[in-house]
């Protein structure tokens, strides 16, 4: 038996550059969110994953924990856009201020310019300073990792 033939010997076929930058996103939203959730579960914010799904009438169960469930996995697909927005932008950028600009961002996005699309999302103003604390934190967080992890691939695959 040649050693063509062992499924041992056989190599996968690496994951396009675009695949990874998906990846990236979807795994970046996922852990993120998470984390987001249990800040929320803990009070240190007052707004949870779940916020994505109040534009839509959708019932009350998205205020309970299947309605952040399903937040969570919303925010884990809308996260491969804005990976790939940031590849399109700064993924030539090695550095963890852009992911971190980036992040500041993607928060001033969702909290002033996006803020009445979202009913159930009050003012900056008018939020607590932990909600605004930790959600800022957190958006950084993940600016940082979508940023950074794309810049990374991006050296590794075109240097």
């Amino acid at each position: 038996m040649g050693k063509e033939q062992l499924e041992q010997n056989k190599q996968e076929a690496p994951m396009s550059y675009h695949g990874k930058i998906a990846t990236i996103g979807f795994f970046g939203g996922l852990i993120w969110s998470i984390v987001a959730y249990i800040a929320f579960f803990f009070n240190f914010m007052r707004v949870g994953p779940a916020l994505v799904l109040m534009p839509w009438a959708l019932g009350e169960w998205k205020e309970g924990y299947i309605g952040q469930i399903v937040g969570i996995i919303v925010i884990s697909l809308l996260s491969i856009g804005v990976a790939f927005i940031y590849k399109l932008i700064l993924e030539k950028v090695y550095s963890l201020w852009a992911g971190a600009i980036y992040g500041v961002a993607l928060w001033a996005l969702v909290f002033y310019v996006l803020n009445p699309v979202f009913p159930g999302l009050k003012s900056v103003a008018n939020l607590d300073s932990n909600t605004i604390i930790t959600s800022i934190c957190l958006f950084i967080i993940y600016g940082i990792f979508i940023g950074y992890s794309i810049s990374y691939e991006y050296a590794e695959t075109y240097n």
